[in-house]
This record gives structure tokens, sequence and C-alpha cells, in this order.
């Protein structure tokens, strides 16, 4: 049954409200033992109530902070009148995925810090917003990525002869596939793995990101038109210069960051240490948290250490919880003050019991006998002055050595670029940390081959990477227009 709406009364008070509707959630007692979503959404009510807030400023500072541009007054607006399904067409205008934005995206530091009721309260909950109307979209059944009804959908033929070759299908690269097509270019995207979706499928967890909300998003980019060819590792089954010569006229690389950094300290060879790379593919992609009903084995036993403090570290952390682990600590040489994660992972996390040992840095890891992980030798720290990164640097305590029980230590300092396809392609240029090098907007050293996202600027947020992507998607279609009137 459909709950009343909220009276104009009621409007005019939320209108007031200094502090942002909160997002209903799954009881944390509850979630830290499923993997289903734990933000559960705003309802109409919540939306309608939200969306009053916003002061439909005529000079949009929000929207000067979105990297793709979106038009936010003028969708929340929509949300004002009611009009849902316009709201989710005026979002996709300018992005291909906004229920995935809308999840994982880090508002607080993009659009809604340059909220003007921000200055002095709570900004209004943009990526709430966002989130619900494509939500409401998807619940419709009028959602194919275009915001045209699913009865009337059927896939674009392409209007030009120029075909393009998308390598990866991360945030990046579906930006561009999704442009391009729109655009009339014949698309394909290539994808190593054997389902595409990229970081958005095998590193953010079904908790954060569900994989219906994220295949249901690459559908919208199938029917614009885009092949999508999965199990095809460029570099490997076919290189960058193949491509060229099979007559696809340009190419844009969008293959992320997915090599995993390591902390080069003793013990890193030992059974039960894992790169949260592999720790959440095992169970995002590959379904580990269903075993026996998928072949994926894992092992996380009581004790969880996880060393790092960004996303991809709470996502571990929460995803070990998830698993059974009794005790999961982050492991941080700095301070709660200088934790790169999104402030309500790192609550979330707190809630579902995962530990915070800040100022502390592990040296060592030890093992058994049998060569599985025991001990994770540390030394306390405390900070000193900043560092080149503008944080205070962190400073070994002498004497402060100590150790933890553990029975599983997951990696997660970082990710760089894959050397396959620099490796394999001539004339691409890239830097010593192995980033292919690129202009602002994507073109790289070698003539008709384009790159962004996290492959260009190292690990760094969804949107950034799709807006990197919608400045590439801009620049190939100004490079084959160019060249066809040469």
């Amino acid at each position: 049954m459909r709950l009343p709406l909220p009276s104009i009364e009621e409007l005019k008070e939320a209108r007031k409200s200094t502090r942002k509707r909160p997002m209903p959630s799954q009881d944390p007692l509850a979630r830290m033992h499923n993997f289903a979503e734990v933000a559960l959404g705003y309802s109409e009510e919540d939306a309608l109530l939200e969306a009053a807030r916003c002061l439909s400023c005529k000079k949009a500072f929000c929207q000067e902070g979105c990297p793709v541009d979106i038009d936010i007054p003028a969708f929340i607006t929509k949300i004002k009148e009611r009009d849902y399904l316009g709201a989710a067409r005026k979002i996709k205008e300018k992005s291909n995925l906004p229920a995935i934005c809308g999840r994982v995206c880090p508002q607080e530091s993009q659009c809604e810090k340059y909220c003007i009721r921000g200055k002095k309260e709570e900004p209004v909950a943009i990526g709430r917003l966002e989130r619900f109307v494509a939500d409401y979209e998807i619940a419709q059944g009028k959602s194919d990525g275009t915001g045209v009804n699913s009865v009337e959908r059927s896939t674009r033929e392409p209007s030009r002869d120029s075909r393009v070759a998308v390598v990866g299908s991360g945030p990046a690269s579906l930006t561009v596939a999704g442009d391009l097509a729109r655009k009339g270019y014949a698309v394909t995207l290539f994808e190593a793995l054997h389902v595409p979706g990229g970081v958005l499928m095998y590193g953010i967890p079904e908790f954060r990101l569900p994989e219906r909300i994220v295949q249901h998003e690459i559908e919208g980019i199938r029917q614009l038109g885009v092949e999508i060819q999965t199990n095809v590792v460029i570099g490997s089954t076919i290189t960058v210069d193949q491509l060229f010569q099979k007559g696809y006229v340009a190419v844009f690389l969008g293959t992320g960051a997915g090599l995993p950094y390591f902390m080069g300290i003793p013990g890193e060879n030992l059974n039960g240490v894992y790169s949260a790379n592999e720790f959440l593919t095992r169970v995002n992609l590959m379904k580990a948290y269903l075993f026996p009903t998928y072949l994926t084995p894992i092992k996380v036993g009581r004790r969880v250490a996880v060393l790092g403090a960004g996303n991809v570290a709470m996502d571990a952390a929460r995803t070990a919880r998830r698993l059974g682990a009794e005790e999961v600590s982050i492991v941080y040489r700095r301070s709660a003050a200088e934790m790169p994660a999104r402030h309500e992972e790192i609550e979330h996390a707190k809630e579902e019991g995962v530990q915070l040992r800040l100022l502390t840095n592990p040296i060592e890891i030890k093992g058994d006998d049998a060569g599985w992980v025991k001990e994770l030798v540390c030394l306390r720290y405390e900070l000193g002055a900043p560092d080149e990164s503008g944080r205070r640097a962190p400073i070994a305590i002498p004497g402060s050595e100590h150790s933890l029980e553990v029975d599983t230590v997951v990696v997660a300092i970082g990710q760089g670029p894959n050397p396959l396809i620099t490796a394999t392609t001539e004339g691409l240029i890239a830097n010593k940390r192995g980033n292919i090098v690129a202009g602002e907007n994507g073109e790289t050293s070698r003539p008709g081959v384009f790159a962004g996202g996290d492959i260009v600027t190292g690990a760094a947020t969804v949107i950034l990477a799709m807006g990197a992507g919608k400045k590439a998607a801009a620049a190939i279609d100004r490079y084959l227009s160019e060249a066809s009137h040469d």
C-alpha cells in the first residue's frame, strides 16, 4: 500500500531543516551476517522532504563540483514536481550510471561539498536523491540507460562507419562507450574477465553495490548499441596494434589499476596473506561467500588484520566480518583524521564491529610451522610535520614493538596499472609508476589511442573515472571528425 505523501506544511518545514534526511539501513547486528545491501534507499516521502531542502540556486555551485556536469538543480526540481522519470532522464543527459554513482560516489567531497546549504549546515543529500530516481526508474521497468520504456526499447544501430575499440569495462570505459554510441559510432568494448563491469564487479562488495545494479546499468550501455566481448585480454588475446589492423580507427584504454601493492615486509608470502584485490575478487566476482554452491574457497579464520584505511580496506574488513571473522582490525599508521576512506564507510565498519588500530604499522608477518599466518608484528607511531601529501608524517616510536595474533592478513595499501598493455603497444609512453601518460582529454603519445581513469591517474573514484571518460569520448569524436575531413 502506498504511503501518504508529505503535505505542503511538511514540505515547508522540511525546507527549513538543517540536517539531511537519514538514509534507512539494515540493523548492524543483522547486516554483519549477510551480504544484502546495507543502505536501503530513500522512500518517496524521504526524497520529497529532502528535495524540499534544495534552494534551486541560479548559480549551481553543486554542479561545478560534479565531474560529469549533471544539472543537479534541474533533476531535483523534477523530484519536487514528482516527475521521477523526468529526473532520471535529466541525470542521464550526462551520466550513464546513476544507480551506481548514487551508491558509491563520494558526494561529500564533490557536488555536496559545494552546496550552498553546506556552508552553515548539512548540504542537500544529492547522492541519495540520485539513487532514489535511478532506483525508481528501474522499479518501474522504464530504464534502458536512455530513459526509454523497456517495452519499446531496441538495440540501436550505429549511424557512422567509424569503429572504436574500448578496452576495459569499468566506469571510464562504460562512459566512453555510452557517449560514443550515442553519437552514432560502432563501439566494441573488450573485457578481460568473464563478466563486464571491471572494478564495479570485482572490487566493490554486494552489500555496498549489488551486482544486479551494475549489470542493469551495463545493459543500458548494450541497448545503446555497444557490443561487449568478454574473456578478451588486450595485450595477450589481441594487441592494440592488431585492433587497428582489424579496422578500428580509435582505441580507448580504461583498464584501471588492478595490480596490487604490497608493503615489502617479511612474511607477505605466507599462506593467509591476501592482496585486497584477490580477497575481494574471490568474494565479489567468484562468490566465495556462497561456497560450496560456488566453488571458490576462501579462508579467513577468527582474527583478521586489514592493512590500510581507504575504501578498499573498509570493504575488505566488512567482508571479513560477514565471512565469520570474530575479530577484524584496520591497521593504519596515521590517525583517524588522516584516514582516506569515506566517513560513511568508516562509521558502517565501526557499527559492524571492525576495530581501528591507529598509529600502528606492521613490520613483519610471522607464520607457523605449516606456513600459515599466526602473528602480525607492529610498531606504534606518532605524527610529525605534514609530508608532501599535506598529511602529518607518521614517525615510529622506539621500543613500541608489539604483536597481534592473526589468522589472515589483507593488504589494502593501493594498486597500480598492469604493465601488459604498455609493454605490448608500440609508441605508448608510461610514467615511472607504469601509468599511461595522457593529456587532459585522454590523448596519449600514440595517435588514435586515448586513455583515462585509474590507468592514467592511479586508483581514484568511480565518478572521477567517469569524468575522464566523458572528456576522452569528446576528444575521440573530435579526432575522428577531423580525420574524416582530411
